[in-house]
């Protein structure tokens, strides 16, 4: 008795097919979580700068300038203190699709001598 192969290619193209999407839809989700890191590092490094900038006026005002700076940059800023003339910025930027928040932390100050 022989067996009939007719229509067996069709089931492993579309098997492959799969297995390539499922890799690409990997590849997406995982550069869109580099990115995203990128885009919070990029951001907390630049609110870190503008609050130091402003660290003469106080905390309330330097944190206001780091949080004016994150906004434009559509991140989100958790936490900004001051340690001194250093200013300290945490943010949190959203991964597309769902995929939870990244988040970085910068310092930034006068340089010590």
């Amino acid at each position: 008795m022989l067996r009939d192969d007719r229509g067996s290619a069709t089931v492993w193209a579309t098997g492959a097919v799969a297995a390539l999407l499922l890799v690409a839809a990997a590849l997406f989700a995982l550069g869109s979580v580099v990115v995203t890191r990128h885009r919070a590092s990029d951001a907390a490094d630049l609110a870190a700068l503008a609050a130091a900038g402003s660290a003469d006026r106080g905390t309330e005002a330097a944190c206001a300038r780091a949080g004016m700076v994150v906004e434009r940059m559509s991140v989100r800023l958790v936490s900004c203190r001051l340690d001194g003339w250093d200013a300290l910025v945490e943010v949190a930027a959203a991964v597309p699709g769902g995929l939870g928040d990244a988040s970085a932390h910068a310092r930034a100050g006068p340089v010590a001598r």
